[in-house]
């Protein structure tokens, strides 16, 4: 049986040591990606690293990360900006960029929380795994993404079995290590400005469906409401945004009214300003959108100047009260 048991071993143990290598070999090189996974893989490099460490911080889902540029921000604010806007994802996964921010960085004096009607609605897919492979060894990493359908628990537990079948995360790893993948950051300090024209992609949801009905999450409103607490806690300034959604795509979710409503009562319950850019003129001017959800790069540039804007007049009428 001892016999038996040393030939296992010996068979197993090279199998194991490869496989970690390996995992590391991988892991390490994707960590340094500026562009695969949409660019995340830089956003969450800059976290661990304690690079962000900024006075104001964005956080937010794709409307975000598209819509608001922190360079004007910056310029125009004063202090340092980051725009930690995560694709595709509602406010759990906002959470955890959050967790991750204050472990590794220093607390920002400001948050832009962009929401809109995604926000409390939670997909049951883990969109974009991509992104938390180099980083699943990360606790808060682990917690939360288990929550979707994405990583089997052998995938956190057995190394490199994640990357099976991922041919495209190891071919970027292999290219970076080769020093062939391209200079060009696809996200500047978080942003990307997309200088497109309106597509389709409004056109076919329509075909498909007459309206849209969020389900609201209710662990994402506890969560969200958690947020709300500690930030009024920290004397954290926080600025909730409703950042300009095209108007045909308002009027395609049918119980729009009711999240911003929730999102009002929050604001008055934590005394956080709310700034809804629903009905402002870039809502109702296809030409600065690339469909119903997301500003092109110009309109995302005049949008930001008119937040910019109003977080001015919102401070300077909080100083003179």
């Amino acid at each position: 049986m001892k016999k038996f048991i040393l030939k296992i071993l010996f068979f197993i143990l090279p199998i194991i040591v490869l496989a970690v290598v390996a995992d590391i070999f991988i892991s390490s090189q994707l960590r340094n990606s500026k562009t695969f996974a949409h660019g995340e893989l830089a956003i969450w490099k800059d976290i661990y690293a304690g690079n962000i460490d900024s006075d104001i911080v964005i956080y937010g889902s794709s409307r975000a990360w598209v819509h608001i540029d922190p360079l004007r921000i910056e310029d125009q604010l004063g202090g340092s900006a980051y725009n930690l806007g995560v694709d595709g994802h509602n406010f759990w996964l906002q959470h955890l960029r959050h967790l991750e921010l204050l472990k590794h960085n220093r607390t920002p004096k400001t948050i832009i929380l962009s929401v809109d009607t995604r926000s409390l609605q939670k997909r049951g897919d883990l969109y974009n795994l991509e992104q938390f492979l180099p980083f699943i060894k990360q606790k808060e990493i682990r917690n939360y993404t288990s929550a979707y359908e994405g990583f089997s628990y052998l995938d956190y537990q057995v190394p490199f079995l994640r990357y099976i079948g991922k041919r495209e995360a190891m071919k970027e790893a292999i290219s970076i290590y080769r020093g062939i993948e391209s200079d060009k950051m696809i996200r500047v300090k978080g942003y990307k400005g997309f200088d497109e024209e309106w597509n389709s992609d409004f056109d076919k949801a329509k075909k498909k469906m007459k309206y849209y009905e969020v389900q609201l999450d209710t662990t994402s409103i506890s969560l969200f409401d958690s947020f709300l607490k500690e930030c009024a806690t920290k004397k954290i300034e926080l600025i909730m945004v409703y950042t300009p959604e095209y108007i045909e795509g308002q009027e395609f979710t049918k119980n729009r009214s009711d999240i911003i409503q929730l999102f009002q009562e929050k604001s008055e319950q934590y005394q956080f300003p709310f700034l809804d850019y629903s009905n402002d003129t870039l809502s109702y001017d296809k030409q600065y959108f690339y469909n119903a959800m997301h500003l092109n790069k110009t309109g995302a540039e005049l949008f930001t100047d008119k937040l910019i804007e109003d977080i001015q007049q919102l401070r300077t009428l909080r100083e003179t009260q």
